[in-house]
C-alpha cells in the first residue's frame, strides 16, 4: 500500500509564506533607504528646536512630553514611503518576476498566501517603527530632559502601523489588479501628492476641509484650544493652539493628545483674502469638533479603507490566472 502524501497544516503553510515574504522584504535596498531617511527625519525633529532656540536667542526649555507628542517625527511622508516599499511589489512583483507560478502551484491556498504576505508586512513595519520610537525616546531624554508618559508610546506605535496600512493596502490593491509594480507606485504617489498638496490648498482656501477627513492622508487641519504646542515663543497671526490633523495619518498622535487632554476641542478655519487690510488675509472660523469624536471617526474610516482595499487585493489574487 502506498502512503498518502500529507499536506502541511495551515499554520505551517502560513508561517512558510511569512518567512518567504520577510526574507524578500529584508533584501530590498529601498527598504533600508527609507529607514535611513526616517532616522534622518527623526534626528531633524530632535534638533529643530535647538536650532530655533539659537536663532531667536531663547533658552531651550525642558519638554517632558516631547517623545509622545512627536512620535517618530517622520509624518505622513514617512508612512507613505514605508507603505510604498512594503506594498508596491508584494503581489505584482511576483507576477513580474514569474515567481507567482511556483508560489501558487504549491499546496497552499491563495488566501493563505495573501494573509502571510500581509502579516509579514505588519512584522516589517513593527520592527522598523519600534526601533525608530526607541531612538526618539532616548534622544528626547538626552535633549529635552526626562520624559513623561512613555507608557503611551505603544499607542503611537499602533497608530503608525495602522496609518501606514491604509496606504499599503491601497498600493497593494492597485498592484494586485494591474500586476504592475510601476503602476502601483505611480498611482500611490499621485494619490498621496494630490491629497497632501492640492487637497490641502483647496480645503484651506475653500472652507471645505471636512472633505479631506473622509480621504486617506492628513485630513483637515484644525487647532486645539488651550493646548500650547511649542515651548518657543514665536509671534503668530494664525489661530492659537496645537495643530490637529483629522486624517488617517494622525491616529496615534491624536490618541495620545486625547488621553493627555480628554476634553480638548478643535477649531477649524479657512483663509479669506481681504484686500486693503494688514496682511491681506484673515482666518475665518468654520466649526468646532471634540478631539474624541475626531479620533472615533478616523478609526472607522481607517478600518473601512483597510478592509475594502485588502478585499480588492485578495480578490484580485484569488482570481488571477496563472499558467506554467
Amino acid at each position: 500500500m502506498t502512503k498518502k502524501a500529507r499536506h502541511p497544516s495551515w499554520t505551517t503553510s502560513f508561517l512558510a509564506v511569512v518567512r518567504y515574504e520577510l526574507l524578500w522584504n529584508i533584501r530590498k535596498k529601498k527598504l533600508y533607504g527609507v529607514i535611513a531617511l526616517a532616522f534622518a527625519l527623526t534626528t531633524l525633529q530632535l534638533a529643530l528646536r535647538i536650532v530655533l532656540s539659537n536663532i531667536i536667542n531663547q533658552p531651550l526649555k525642558a519638554d517632558p512630553n516631547f517623545a509622545v507628542n512627536t512620535g517618530t517625527g517622520m509624518g505622513s511622508m514617512g508612512f507613505f514611503l514605508f507603505a510604498l516599499v512594503t506594498g508596491m511589489n508584494s503581489i505584482s512583483g511576483e507576477f513580474e518576476s514569474g515567481t507567482i507560478i511556483p508560489l501558487l502551484t504549491k499546496p497552499v491556498s491563495r488566501t493563505t498566501v495573501f494573509l502571510g504576505k500581509t502579516f509579514a508586512a505588519f512584522l516589517t513595519l513593527l520592527g522598523a517603527f519600534t526601533v525608530l520610537l526607541v531612538y526618539l525616546a532616548l534622544g528626547s531624554s538626552a535633549v529635552y530632559g526626562p520624559q513623561d508618559n512613555l507608557h503611551l508610546l505603544p499607542l503611537v506605535l499602533l497608530g503608525m502601523i495602522v496609518s501606514t496600512f491604509v496606504w499599503m493596502t491601497i498600493i497593494l490593491a492597485v498592484g494586485a489588479v494591474t500586476k504592475s509594480s510601476m503602476i502601483a507606485a505611480l498611482a500611490g504617489v499621485g494619490l498621496f501628492m494630490g491629497l497632501t498638496i492640492a487637497g490641502q490648498i483647496f480645503a484651506l482656501f475653500s472652507g471645505q476641509a471636512w472633505v479631506l477627513t473622509y480621504l486617506p492622508g492628513t485630513g483637515a487641519s484644525g487647532y486645539a484650544k488651550g493646548i500650547d504646542s511649542s515651548p518657543i515663543p514665536i509671534n503668530m497671526t494664525i489661530p492659537t493652539g496645537m495643530q490637529v490633523l483629522t486624517g488617517t495619518d494622525s491616529i496615534g498622535y491624536n490618541l495620545v493628545t486625547c488621553i493627555l487632554h480628554p476634553s480638548a476641542e478643535v477649531e477649524f478655519y479657512k483663509i479669506e483674502f481681504k484686500f486693503g487690510t494688514p496682511g491681506g488675509a484673515d482666518y475665518v472660523f468654520l466649526y468646532t469638533e471634540t478631539l474624541s469624536f475626531i479620533i472615533a471617526r478616523a478609526l472607522v474610516i481607517t478600518t473601512v479603507y483597510i478592509l475594502v482595499f485588502s478585499f480588492i487585493a485578495w480578490y484580485a489574487l484569488k482570481r488571477a490566472q496563472v499558467t506554467g
